[in-house]
This record gives C-alpha cells, structure tokens and sequence, in this order.
C-alpha cells in the first residue's frame, strides 16, 4: 500500500488517498477513474512528498514509552501474583459471591475475586459492598 497527497487541479483541494501500488495510481488515473469528491474534476495529480522518518527524539519518545509499558505490565502481573495467591478465585460468579458474603456477615479469611460486567459492579457497589475494577493480562505462557 502506498498513501498519495493529491491535489484537484480544478478547485486545489488537498486530500489523501491509499492505492495498491504506484502502478495502481497510474492506471486509475489512465482510466480517468480519480475524481475530487468535492467538485468532482477528473484533474486530479499527486503533490510533492516527503518520506515521514524517525528521528531520534521521536525513536527516544517511543523507547520511553515501550519501557513505560513494560513497567505497568510489569506492575499488572505483581498485582495479579498478589491476587491470586491472597484471594479465591470464584469465576463468572463474582456478584452472587460478593452478594452472598455481604448479606450473609460470612468472613472469610480470604476475599475473592472474578469476573463481573460493569454494571454488575455498579450495581455492588449501589448496595455498598466494596468492588473494584482491575486491568488482568492473560498469560500467554498458557
């Protein structure tokens, strides 16, 4: 795929467009097949482009934020290993436990935790048993 800035020659609108190759623009353009959507003129030509390139400060700025990401992953799987290894996992079933040990005064020496729709979790914490939401990445070593 190759982007193109165009520019219509009849009304000078400014556009961009995606073709298969540089052969594809050509014959298109052969074929009187590219049109300006505005005036619809079949004058259509491609401008003049520069290569958008990295330069070290954008490479720096993307570094910083793949290291960034690596340190919240990191931070994600320290919470999850705290979780699992500190609470029972109920599944799918998480309201209905959540329910059951708040009305029932059950207290567990564990807490729990599982999955639960958001409304699921409003609708909790509307009753006043304490929920919060937590970001879980799969293991893909599983």
């Amino acid at each position: 795929m190759i982007k193109y800035k165009l520019v219509c020659k009849n009304c000078n609108l400014l556009f961009d467009s995606w073709f298969a190759s540089s052969n594809e623009f050509e014959n298109l353009k052969k074929k009187k097949l590219l049109n300006c959507h505005v005036c619809s003129s079949k004058k259509i030509e491609k401008t003049l482009m520069a290569p958008k390139l990295l330069t070290k400060s954008k490479n720096k700025a993307i570094e910083s934020n793949t290291s960034k990401l690596r340190e919240i992953n990191k931070k994600i799987n320290e919470y999850q290993k705290f979780i699992k290894n500190n609470f029972e996992y109920v599944g799918e079933n998480f309201a209905y436990e959540a329910r059951t040990l708040h009305y029932n005064n059950n207290s567990k020496n564990k807490g729990i935790y599982g999955t639960a729709s958001k409304k699921e979790i409003i609708e909790l914490n509307e009753e006043g048993i304490e929920t919060e939401m937590i970001p879980w990445l799969e293991n893909k070593n599983n």
